[in-house]
């Protein structure tokens, strides 16, 4: 009998908006998360955890890493990044992850978090070896915060600000705070001031304001207006800046088998069709197309469309309202 492909806890690089062609390590499983943002583009977190454990095995993270870092040429990476699909900071062995990864490269390493474990000076110790964190600050009141994030009740607003000031005071690298805006919750005049004021107290190295446009967890959230953008910088500071969409392509050239390739990508960043074609284009456009259709038919990935554009996504992503029922027809026919 066939022995399965080993898991992949590495992927790309893949091009990112704030650290360029990032190599990521997902140390968690799909959707291992104490928030339940409207805005995920993995879908809804059902069930919430908070728990903190060796999920997947440290030592063969670290191998992948290790040898995926070993396999680039110098410049073709520019961060590695623990990200993916849950929140890092829920592995117990993120620490000696990061030391490890650190310990065979010169290449920086950041860490992408909501944040939300700061209060606890564990995991404020495990993140000071980081050569860069990227926590997330979407709200700056407990009532907007529990409405977009929706957290694990222990997560609280004051312990996720007092978490951030608290990091920020020891922490010698650099803090990128990321604001994610959805229109009409928290991009008016009020919400964002709200923003500002615990901003102020955190004093990040800069503000990175986000939007959601791949397919979020609620069909309902939208992206903020223009205006709404230009008043977001305005309030926050010269610190403060839109991020544009990510540009580039995926490298998904350590994959032999095309069906792998697929699910590593889409299980951690949902892939618009155009992009995901372009990732696998050491397979003609046939093989793609029946691999894809494969994939639907089987309850592995499916289409979702967002205003007008072709997703593929998660087939285990739980999206809510017209999202949910979104199959994929036209790679079936």
């Amino acid at each position: 009998m066939t022995e399965p492909p080993a898991p992949r806890y590495v992927f790309g690089p893949v091009p990112s908006r704030r650290l360029g062609r990032s190599l990521g390590i997902d140390p968690v499983p799909f959707k291992t998360c104490n928030w339940n943002c409207v805005y995920c583009q993995l879908g809804r977190t059902a069930p919430l955890t908070n728990e903190r454990r060796d999920y997947l095995p440290p030592a063969e993270i670290v191998a992948q890493a290790q040898a995926a870092i070993r396999k680039h040429k110098p410049g073709e990476i520019d961060w590695v990044t623990f990200i993916g699909s849950g929140e890092p900071t829920l592995h117990s062995s993120l620490g000696w992850m990061i030391r490890q990864v650190k310990a065979c490269t010169s290449i920086p390493v950041a860490v992408i978090t909501n944040g939300a474990l700061l209060y606890r000076p564990e995991v404020r110790e495990e993140l000071m070896v980081a050569d860069a964190v990227l926590p997330s600050l979407d709200a700056g009141t407990a009532n907007l915060y529990r409405a977009i994030d929706r957290p694990w009740p222990e997560c609280t607003f004051e312990r996720l600000v007092e978490g951030l000031v608290s990091f920020r005071r020891d922490y010698p690298g650099k803090l990128w705070v990321e604001v994610m805006l959805v229109k009409g919750l928290n991009d008016g005049e009020a919400a964002l001031t709200g923003i500002a004021v615990a901003l102020s107290r955190i004093a990040p190295d800069e503000v990175h304001i986000s939007m959601p446009l791949r397919p979020p967890a609620e069909s309902w959230v939208e992206p903020p207006d223009e205006n709404a953008l230009i008043r977001a910088v305005a309030i926050f500071g010269e610190i403060a800046h839109v991020l544009p969409p990510a540009s580039g392509d995926f490298d998904l050239s350590g994959f032999d088998n095309i069906v792998d390739a697929v699910i590593a990508v889409i299980s951690r960043h949902p892939m618009e069709e155009e992009e995901l074609m372009r990732a696998l284009y050491r397979w003609t456009p046939g093989q793609v197309g029946k691999t894809l259709a494969k994939l639907a038919a089987g309850d592995q990935a499916r289409v979702v469309i967002r205003h007008g554009r072709r997703f593929w996504s998660y087939a285990r992503a739980r999206y809510e309202g017209r999202f949910a029922r979104t199959t994929d027809r036209a790679a079936q026919s």
